[in-house]
C-alpha cells in the first residue's frame, strides 16, 4: 500500500506557497503522493479557499517523486477542453506525475452548484462527466478529436503536447455502495470510495470492479481514512493507496505539518 497526503485548500493552507513547502516535506518524509481538494468555497468556518490547479503546479514544482493531483474535481463543473490543457501542462510540469481525480461533486456541503449556477441534476452530471472522460482520453492520444455529444462539441481539433506518459491515470470517486461510479471507475485506472466506513465496503467494491474488468492488474483501490485508523485491513481488502483524512473545519497547518514530517504508516 502507498500513502498519500490528502488536504482541503482551505484558510491556512490556502497559501499555494505554504502548501508546496507542505509537499516538500512530505516528499523528504518518505510520503508516496500528494493530493489535493477541489471546491470553489466552503461552509463556515471556514473563509479562505485556494485554487487546486494552480496550487498544484506550485507544488510540481517543489517536488520532483510525489504523484499530485485533485481529488476529486467535479467534471461537469468545467469545461472538457480548458480542463484537457490544464492536466496536460501539469503533467508535462510535474513530469509525468499527475493522476485526475474525477467525480460528480455535490451541492450538499456547500451549495457550489446551486449558487454558482452549475447543473445540480446528478443524472446530467454524470452525462457530462462520461462525455468528457470521452474527450479528455482521445485529447491525450495522437488521434483528432471528434466529438458531438449531447453536452459538449470537438470539432476536429487535435491537441498538442501530449501527457508525458501518453496518457493520465484517472481515479473515479463515488458511494461505495453505488454501482454506477464503480463501474465508470472500472473503465479506468483506479476507485476512490468516499466515505467509506469499513473493509467490508471496500471488498464490495472490488468484487464489484472484478466482475467488470476480469482483474485488478493495473489498477487502484484508493481508501481516505483518519491518521487514527490502521490501514492494514483495508490493504487486506484490496485498497493500494491510502489517503490521509483531515477534519476540515478544524484543520491547521502545524496539524497537517506534523503528520507530514511523521512520515506514513509503517
Amino acid at each position: 500500500m502507498r500513502h498519500a497526503v490528502w488536504v482541503p485548500l482551505f484558510d491556512e493552507l490556502a497559501d499555494p506557497l505554504a502548501v508546496a513547502r507542505l509537499a516538500a516535506s512530505a516528499e523528504e518524509a518518505g510520503w508516496d503522493g500528494f493530493f489535493v481538494w477541489d471546491q470553489l468555497w466552503w461552509r463556515p468556518p471556514v473563509t479562505a479557499v485556494a485554487d487546486p490547479w494552480i496550487t498544484l503546479a506550485a507544488v510540481a514544482v517543489a517536488t520532483e517523486r510525489l504523484r499530485i493531483g485533485p481529488m476529486v474535481t467535479p467534471v461537469a463543473r468545467r469545461r472538457p477542453v480548458k480542463l484537457l490543457r490544464e492536466t496536460t501542462t501539469l503533467d508535462v510540469l510535474s513530469g509525468g506525475r499527475l493522476t485526475l481525480g474525477v467525480g460528480l461533486g455535490s451541492d450538499r456541503f456547500a451549495g457550489e452548484f446551486s449558487r454558482s449556477g452549475d447543473e445540480t441534476d446528478d443524472r446530467v452530471r454524470a452525462e457530462k462527466l462520461d462525455e468528457c472522460l470521452e474527450i479528455l482520453t482521445a485529447g491525450w492520444s495522437e488521434e483528432t478529436v471528434d466529438h458531438h455529444g449531447k453536452h459538449y462539441l470537438v470539432d476536429a481539433v487535435r491537441f498538442e503536447p501530449r501527457p508525458v506518459a501518453g496518457r493520465i491515470p484517472i481515479w473515479g470517486a463515488g458511494f461505495p455502495g453505488n454501482l454506477k461510479p464503480i463501474r465508470r471507475a472500472a473503465r479506468y485506472d483506479g476507485f476512490f470510495p468516499v466515505n467509506l466506513t469499513s473493509p467490508d465496503q471496500l471488498e464490495t467494491a472490488v468484487a464489484t470492479v472484478t466482475a467488470e474488468r476480469g482483474s485488478l492488474d493495473g489498477f487502484d483501490l484508493v481508501v481516505a481514512l483518519p491518521s487514527s485508523t490502521d490501514p492494514r485491513p483495508y490493504s487486506a481488502a484490496g485498497a493500494t493507496w491510502c489517503l490521509t483524512d483531515f477534519d476540515s473545519p478544524t484543520l491547521r497547518l502545524a496539524d497537517v505539518q506534523a503528520l507530514v514530517t511523521a512520515g506514513p504508516p509503517r
